[in-house]
């Protein structure tokens, strides 16, 4: 695919050039050149290809419905996309979480564990749960954002031996990422 920019003879062209070209213009005024789509009426989808359009429809209905929450306005704004392409490539990212760090955690109460998380919009909400060698749940809740990537867990009940920390982290549309660490 090709763009223009600032060529007097394709500036504000549209559409079809024969059987073999289509020009469109995007928000930021640029022309795009692409060859034409050719689908034959009669072809068989594989499994996958099923599946990924399964999941295109499930994105782009999400992205109807949130296209005008404040978040994917603010994050399109001054971009060529708008809130519904954040959007859509919001529901195909899941978020990441970089870090979970125990240094201030000694198995306590009252102590805190802070994980870094980040999404290519927001991470909505992050949880701990804290459980004991043999997963039995000692503890769980959510954490709360300290700046802009950390969050912090401040631990209620006191945890022995070999405790396993289970963080999972959510985005808008619902993608979760988890990570475990053991003390």
């Amino acid at each position: 695919m090709a763009k223009v920019r600032q060529n007097i003879f394709v500036h504000g062209l549209s559409g079809s050039l024969g059987n073999q070209f289509v020009v469109r213009q995007d928000k930021a005024g640029r022309t795009i050149v692409g060859a034409k789509p050719n689908f034959k009426p009669n072809r068989d989808l594989t499994d996958s290809q099923k599946a990924h359009h399964l999941d295109f429809r499930e994105a782009a209905a999400y992205a109807q419905g949130a296209k005008d929450q404040p978040v994917y306005v603010n994050k399109a704004a001054g971009t060529p996309l708008n809130p519904y392409n954040v959007a859509m490539a919001d529901w195909f990212h899941a978020p990441e979480i970089l870090d979970v760090d125990l240094g201030a955690w000694s198995g306590g109460a009252g102590q805190a564990i802070r994980v870094k998380a980040m999404d290519d919009v927001q991470v909505k909400q992050v949880t701990v749960v804290i459980t004991d060698e043999k997963d039995v749940v000692l503890e769980q809740g959510a954490a709360v954002q300290a700046d802009s990537l950390w969050w912090q867990y401040t631990t209620t009940a006191a945890a022995g031996g070999s405790p396993k920390v289970l963080v999972s982290a959510q985005d808008l549309p619902g993608n979760v990422a988890e990570m475990t660490k053991v003390k």
